[in-house]
């Protein structure tokens, strides 16, 4: 089983950016695809961007395409997730979160997470 810590929340401008890491305990990192949420106050987690077990593919929501970069570092047994150009909607909980092989967008097809980083964009 995969455990998973994240990092490198924090307060940014907009325009700014940040870099949020998500280490991962155990021996199946090579196998999962993982995942990076987000949820703000009082609204659903809603899919950020994911990464597949070979690192090959990734995916993106259409509210971050173009601004935030997901990759892993198998070495490091870290995922991380590059935000530019942040806006002050980009303001949520963050939370990475894996499974085995597959990708997925429903938060509810995944049982490992993380226990989530603040993120804040100031106008």
């Amino acid at each position: 089983q995969v455990q998973l810590v994240e990092s490198g929340g924090g307060l940014a401008q907009a325009g700014g950016s940040l870099r949020l890491s998500c280490a991962a305990s155990g021996r199946a990192f090579t196998d999962y695809a993982f995942m990076w949420f987000r949820q703000a106050p009082e609204k659903e987690r809603d899919f950020v961007a994911a990464i597949s077990w070979s690192g090959t593919s990734t995916y993106y929501a259409d509210s971050v395409k173009g601004r935030f970069t997901i990759s892993r570092d198998n070495a490091k047994n870290t995922v991380y997730l590059q935000m530019n150009g942040l806006k002050p909607e980009d303001s949520a909980v963050y939370y990475c979160a894996g499974g085995p092989f597959v990708v997925t967008r429903l938060p509810a097809h995944l049982e490992v997470w993380g226990q989530g980083t603040l993120v804040t964009v100031s106008s």
